[in-house]
């Protein structure tokens, strides 16, 4: 009605011409849409409309579902995690959802006409271009990761999809496009990509074999070191398990192993085992497996770390031999002696007596060492000891006991075959002649014998003192001979003599009629005593001194010789109290057995009597020889170590001796080197001898020890020693052993000589 208003009033067709879109009312009541065009034509009559109508109900529905759709999609863009966009043919945006805009950092109304490709990153942009048409030309969808740019400069990494929008005649009219945020994802695969990275270096760099294997045992990766362990190339090893290089007797338990850790009894396990190399040889390693498990926690395959353990098993393997063996002679030591023959007596205990204990004492090594050197005392032992060796079967056991005694274990000789391998030892040594500067000396052994079946109930400590008496039989009836043990007869009166002195040293313990002498040690820088070494004497019915070599062997053999160590070293701390009342303090050396060092109860009494005195622990000097047979190295290490705390100091007696020295050395803690005697009577005349002393005096110093020259007899000498860089020296040109009442209460006039003999050295 509005249109023909108009066109009455302006004549205008025009406004007629449109299309409107009206509701129809149906005769049976309902609405229907239509489209109607009204056309005017002038007739004679004036005009007339035409109108055509046309129902629309289709296309309405039609319509009106697209609508839906859209709102449908919309509204799924607008809650969905990814970002949905919509461009035009040229890539300008008609739509893009709430989170495309955030990934975008743009606004929903910036969005509208942006193009999709400007946030794009630039190094991205190419790519995605080419995608894009490549996508279009192959008529795919497109797909690919890239990154979008946000507005303030920070970096989305998106997977994003697109599929082109075609018209009816199939040309692109727009761009459909989705893409999520995959910016944690590409963080953490970036972070596992550099994980790898860096656990790849690691496996394929490290110091120490790396390996994984298959849960069947075969290696799927090795690293370098592995394959230079094991000899093998790589790819050879690949095509191998552990088991087959692995020694058969290590097979089983590193099978055990991995079951277990499999089966997820344990999470990782370690062991040592041997490896067989390519070559044929056993390299001894240590191998820590761990199982690398899935997500659901069953295991995927193992990682193995693998170190070459071979130099320190071997270095185990001579500690080991060094604590168990003699290190001059490589027998066995008094320690595993007394383990060997305690089991067998055990075992004879319950089995039958059976068996001889043969000691082997050679003759007159005390001349030898006296006159010769040490050095030539430690060659003889050293080749009775090869004697010894060679001359018994491998069933039997020979054993350096210490200093010039050795003793031998036959576990299944009897009195004959006993008495015929004493016999032949003693025949076999007597042709071992010593020979220096030409002439040859005869070299002899006295052997005693011990069975058990002569004393089925002995222990083995009794059956070594048995056999020890015996020895000593054997060199009471002249030596180079053996004798054989029995409790009747002569040996029943020998043994009431030893026992005697038994008697007599307990009752010297007892009642102190053992005395002390006091000989100065002189610092060569100053000439004058620095320090004072104690000796040990016994006093007989007439007063007369009893030098210790009469009484402490027997002392040692049956354990007195501690309870003596304890004597001396008490009365060594009472002095130094007592001159530090006097305002005079003094330094005192203590010479202590083998058997002491270690003794808890000697530990205990010295602590004890520090304590008490308050006396400073640094002026009292232990001192043990390099020939002391220290029994049992570890006990005497802490033994040492824990007095060192205190703050006394350690001597080692007669450096450069023999192979000794340098063991002790090393395992005990020492603070002077008392440099043998034998070096230093003719270091005047021989070089080697000054050679020797200038080695010790390096070695000292280059381990922050001080060194002491022995048996030092002239100015000369001592002048000498000076040069060569020796702190201290004594001997009896310095000063004469006297008694300590003498050297420490009147130091001036016992000690005038040493001042005067010493200042032409300073």
């Amino acid at each position: 009605l509005a249109g023909l208003q108009r066109f009455r009033e302006t004549g205008e067709s025009r406004v007629l011409g449109e299309r409107l879109e009206l509701t129809a009312l149906h005769r049976d009541g309902h609405e229907l849409p239509v489209e109607m065009t009204i056309s005017p034509l002038r007739t004679d009559d004036g005009w007339q409309f035409n109108a055509f109508i046309q129902d629309i109900s289709e296309r309405h529905a039609a319509e009106s579902e697209l609508r839906s759709r859209e709102a449908r999609f919309r509204a799924l863009a607008t809650q969905s995690p990814g970002g949905i966009y919509e461009t035009d043919a040229g890539g300008g945006l008609t739509f893009a959802s709430r989170r495309w805009c955030e990934m975008a950092g743009l606004t929903q109304a910036e969005a509208n006409g942006h193009g999709w490709l400007d946030a794009i990153h630039p190094d991205d942009l190419n790519g995605v271009v080419q995608e894009w048409m490549d996508a279009a030309r192959e008529d795919r969808d497109f797909e690919r990761e890239y990154r979008l740019l946000h507005a303030d400069g920070a970096v989305r990494w998106v997977y994003g999809t697109a599929t082109p929008v075609r018209s009816e005649g199939g040309e692109i009219t727009g761009f459909l496009g989705a893409c999520l945020d995959i910016t944690e994802r590409r963080r953490g695969e970036a972070a596992r990509a550099a994980a790898e990275a860096r656990f790849r270096s690691a496996f394929n760099q490290a110091p120490i074999g790396m390996a994984m294997n298959d849960l069947d045992g075969r290696f799927t990766e090795v690293n370098s070191a592995l394959v230079e362990m094991t000899g093998y190339p790589a790819e050879e090893l690949r095509q191998m398990s552990f088991e087959a290089i692995t020694h058969p007797d290590d097979v089983v338990a590193d099978r055990e192993g991995r079951r277990a850790l499999l089966s997820g009894e344990i999470p990782a396990f370690s062991m040592e085992k041997r490896y067989v190399h390519a070559g044929g040889h056993p390299v001894w390693v240590g191998i820590s497996v761990a199982a690398v498990c899935g997500l659901d926690g069953r295991p995927l395959h193992t990682l193995t770390q693998v170190q070459d353990i071979t130099d320190r098993r071997n270095y185990e393997r001579k500690l080991q031999h060094m604590a168990d063996h003699d290190p001059l002679t490589g027998l066995l030591n008094r320690r595993s002696f007394d383990r060997e023959l305690q089991g067998h007596v055990e075992r004879s205990s319950r089995y039958g007596a059976e068996g001889a204990l043969l000691v082997l004492d050679v003759d007159h090594l005390k001349h030898v060492n006296d006159t010769l050197g040490h050095n030539v005392g430690d060659e003889l032992i050293v080749r009775v000891g090869n004697a010894v060796r060679d001359s018994l079967r491998s069933s039997d056991v020979v054993a350096r006991l210490g200093g010039d005694e050795f003793a031998v274990l036959l576990p299944k000789a009897d009195r004959e075959a006993a008495a015929k391998v004493a016999a032949s030892l003693c025949e076999r040594i007597r042709r071992e002649e010593l020979t220096l500067t030409g002439r040859s000396r005869p070299l002899s052994a006295s052997v005693g014998v011990a069975l058990l079946a002569d004393a089925p109930d002995v222990t083995a400590e009794d059956l070594l003192a048995n056999a020890d008496l015996a020895m000593y039989d054997a060199k009471e009836d002249g030596r180079d001979r053996f004798a054989l043990y029995s409790s009747e007869g002569h040996h029943e009166a020998r043994m009431k003599g030893r026992v005697r002195w038994v008697e007599r040293i307990r009752r010297a313990l007892e009642d102190e009629t053992f005395t002390l002498l006091a000989q100065p040690v002189v610092d060569l820088a100053t000439g004058r005593p620095s320090q004072y070494e104690l000796l040990l004497r016994m006093r007989d019915s007439d007063g007369d001194l009893i030098p210790p070599g009469a009484f402490l062997y027997i002392a040692e053999r049956l354990d007195m010789v501690q309870e003596i160590d304890r004597w001396v070293t008490g009365q060594a701390i009472d002095l130094m109290a007592e001159r530090e009342r006097a305002g005079a303090p003094v330094t005192l050396e203590v010479n202590l057995s083998g058997r002491s060092m270690g003794d808890p109860r000697l530990l205990e009494s010295i602590e004890h009597r520090l304590a008490a005195t308050g006396v400073d622990a640094s002026n009292l000097i232990l001192e043990v020889t390099e020939t002391a047979a220290v029994t049992n190295i570890a006990a005497a290490r802490a033994f040492a170590e824990r007095l060192s705390e205190l703050g006394c100091r350690f001597a080692l007696d007669d450096f450069g001796a023999g192979f000794g020295s340098f063991y002790y050395l090393k395992h005990l803690p020492f603070d002077l080197l008392k440099i043998d005697g034998e070096f230093i009577r003719n270091c005047l005349t021989t070089q080697t001898d000054r050679l020797v002393i200038s080695a010790v005096v390096d070695i000292a110093r280059g381990l922050g020890k001080q060194t002491v020259a022995e048996f030092v007899g002239d100015d000369e000498t001592a002048r000498l020693l000076t040069r060569l860089g020796v702190d201290y020296a004594q001997g009896y040109h310095l000063g004469k052993p006297v008694a300590v009442d003498d050297a420490l209460l009147t130091p001036r006039s016992v000690l005038a000589r040493s001042t005067t003999a010493l200042r032409a050295s300073r």
